[in-house]
Order: structure tokens, then C-alpha cells, then sequence
């Protein structure tokens, strides 16, 4: 049997979050009002309500994607971030009153390309918002937020518009949504955004030497489940590494299967060098269906590899898909450095994009998110159970 542990405990959460500037928190928290279960949990439990502002339309750009949320507690704490600094000042505004007297509001937030320009801003946008108090006793709302908390697949629609706007309702099924793209048939005049938390997608560490422990630091810092794999238990242990979720003794390939729950969001980067643990482990995870699979090595370790990889019965289509050199080219050499470059490329590939400079490029800075965790759904009555 595997020897699998956790890499740390988790600390508990402390009743109330101590007061903080806004630039403090929008840096750790971002995302839908599930992305932000970890802060909002502990305030409501501790007794007191908290107002959440969600993006539920963009007009041109904005620099967070529908369904991001922000929220303020009693106490003045900001949690989260909607634009980055472009409308926040109207958002906390718009949340305190919403505090104050517990009816939902929606807005419309935003500047000119003059009055941005003139601000320093280069938004140029506007954003939709709905405005909305959850209260302690709010047992929807409390047992969705615990259950993206514990990252577990979850889904909560929230009504945006018309005379519902700002209520949680349930979305049974829905927990299986990862598309951002709005459904304009909004026939009764009732949209809802459909709020998606997945759990963080995974990332295997097969080897534990240096770059390993940098690949697990920058890899944890992402926000991925991150996973370390090897042979050697004294290389395997809680410090060196302490940021990962979980640390597991013996053969990768035999191990991957019941490491990895969801093949297709995963990622597994094979740091070894040695041909007895990396190929079995490179086929393990090519056959079963792991959406990235990298391997480091020299040029002439990845021809050899490849031709190993044959002999054991890898097809060239399965191959093909095997990322090796592993990183991108950044021209840096160190543990960290060759971590950034691995994890740029796992980036890249999750979102389809080139990897290329964005000078070069004409198109907007901000993609739209392709697996983001908000989708607008029709009709209030579809949704409702």
C-alpha cells in the first residue's frame, strides 16, 4: 500500500478576520462569492452578516470576469476584489448601504475612457453588479460556501436581475458547469448566474529532488492540489515540503491512478532521471487520459526516453501529447526559475494560449476565462427546484 499523509495540518480559522486594507485582501482572495468561502465563513459564523458585490455583466473589458465578487463585513473589512481598484471605492459604497438595510440592489459601475484616462485608469469599461446580504442564519448560502470550503464540487445560482435579484437558489446539477458563456434567453426577465466552485485542479510531482520542491511552491501558490511522488521516503517528507496537500511513498505508476480524480484538469510532471521510474510513470499517465504530462530532461534523454516509451507499447498518437523538454524557454536555470517555466507552460496549455509575450500579441489583455466558475442560466422557474 501507498504511504500517503498530509504534507501539513490546516490551521483553523480564526472567528473573525482582523480589519484589512483592501489592497492586503484582494491579493489572496479572488474569484465568485464560493471562491471566497475560506475568508466569509468565519465572519457569518461568528454571528454577523456580510454584504457580497458579484459582476453579473461586463460592457467592453474589465479585468475580472462575470460572476468575481467582493465582499465587506460589519466591521469594514474588504474581502476580495471586482476590477482591481476601477470601481471598488462605488462597490464598498453600494455595500454598505446593502449592510445597512438588507435589501439587494444592482448597478451599473464604471468609467469612460476620459474619466479613466483622467483617473490614471486604463479600464475603460463597465461592469453590472447585484449587491447582496447573506445573513448568519442563511442555511443555503452556509452550506454552499462550506462545501466549496472543503473543495468539493459545488453550484448556487444567484438571481441578477428583476424583482428576485440578489436571492441563492439552489441548482440541482449544476455543480457540473465550467463555462462562462451567458445564455441570452432571459424570457421571463429573471437572469441568474449559475456560481461554479471545482475542486483545484491537481498537479503531480513525480520525483522529489530540488526542482521538485520549487515546482511544489510555485505550483501550491497557483492553486493547485499539489501531489509529490517517489520512491525514497526520506526525500518525501512535510519539510521539504510544506506546501504540499499530499506526499505519497512508492512506484508513480502504480500509484497515479488513485492519484489523480479528475485525468483531464490534471496535470503530472515527471522530475526524475531514471528510465525505470519515469517511463512507467510517463505511460501510466498518457494512458490514463492526465490532460498535461511533462518530463525534463536533456534533447538526447528525451529521444532515448521516447524511444523506451515505444518499446513499451505508447503509441505515437499518446506520444505526441507528451511535453518533453518540459517549461517554457525563459532562459533561466535555477530550481525556481525552472519551476516558473514549467508552470507557465501548465498555464498556458490549461487556457489555450501561446505562451508568447503579450507586446506581441493584439488582441485584449484579459481573455474571457474558458473554465471560470460563472455561468448565466435563462429562466429563474428552468433553475428552481
Amino acid at each position: 500500500m501507498p504511504q500517503i499523509r498530509p504534507a501539513s495540518p490546516m490551521a483553523p480559522h480564526p472567528t473573525r478576520a482582523a480589519p484589512r486594507r483592501l489592497a492586503e485582501t484582494s491579493r489572496g482572495y479572488r474569484g465568485s462569492m464560493l471562491q471566497l468561502a475560506s475568508a466569509l465563513l468565519p465572519v457569518l459564523r461568528g454571528g454577523e452578516p456580510v454584504a457580497v458585490v458579484t459582476v453579473a455583466r461586463i460592457t467592453r473589458s474589465a479585468p475580472r470576469g462575470i460572476g468575481t465578487a467582493m465582499a465587506l463585513t460589519r466591521s469594514g473589512d474588504v474581502i476580495g476584489s471586482i476590477s482591481g481598484g476601477c470601481v471598488e471605492g462605488d462597490a464598498i459604497l453600494l455595500a454598505t448601504e446593502v449592510l445597512a438595510t438588507g435589501c439587494s440592489r444592482t448597478a451599473d459601475l464604471g468609467f469612460s475612457d476620459d474619466a479613466a484616462h483622467a483617473a490614471g485608469l486604463a479600464c475603460g469599461g463597465s461592469v453590472a453588479v447585484v449587491v447582496h446580504r447573506i445573513e448568519p442564519t442563511d442555511a443555503a448560502a452556509i452550506a454552499a460556501l462550506g462545501s466549496a470550503a472543503e473543495d468539493r464540487p459545488t453550484a448556487v445560482g444567484l438571481v441578477s436581475s428583476g424583482a428576485h435579484a440578489g436571492r441563492i437558489i439552489d441548482l440541482a446539477g449544476a455543480d457540473a458547469l465550467d463555462d462562462t458563456r451567458m445564455l441570452e434567453n432571459a424570457y421571463d426577465g429573471c437572469e441568474v448566474l449559475a456560481l461554479v466552485h471545482r475542486p483545484r485542479p491537481e498537479l503531480v510531482i513525480v520525483g522529489a529532488g530540488d526542482h521538485a520542491m520549487a515546482l511544489a511552491r510555485v505550483g501550491s501558490a497557483a492553486g493547485f492540489a499539489v501531489t509529490v511522488c517517489d520512491v525514497w521516503e526520506r526525500l518525501v517528507t512535510a519539510e521539504r515540503f510544506p506546501t504540499a496537500d499530499r506526499l505519497v511513498v512508492g512506484l508513480p505508476a502504480d500509484e497515479l491512478r488513485g492519484l489523480v480524480s479528475d485525468p483531464a484538469r490534471a496535470a503530472v510532471c515527471v522530475l526524475t532521471h531514471d528510465e525505470r521510474v519515469d517511463v512507467p510513470a510517463i505511460a501510466a499517465a498518457l494512458r490514463h487520459g492526465v490532460g498535461f504530462v511533462g518530463a525534463m530532461g536533456a534533447r538526447s534523454t528525451v529521444a532515448h526516453r521516447a524511444h523506451l516509451l515505444r518499446e513499451s507499447g505508447v503509441a505515437d498518437g499518446e506520444l505526441a501529447r507528451l511535453r518533453s523538454p518540459l517549461g517554457l524557454d525563459l532562459g533561466g536555470a535555477s530550481p525556481t526559475e525552472t519551476a516558473i517555466a514549467v508552470l507557465a507552460e501548465i498555464v498556458a496549455a490549461r487556457h489555450g494560449a501561446p505562451g508568447s509575450p503579450l507586446r506581441d500579441g493584439d488582441g485584449p489583455l484579459h481573455r474571457r476565462p474558458t473554465t471560470a466558475d460563472a455561468v448565466c442560466i435563462p429562466s429563474l422557474q428552468d433553475v428552481t427546484r
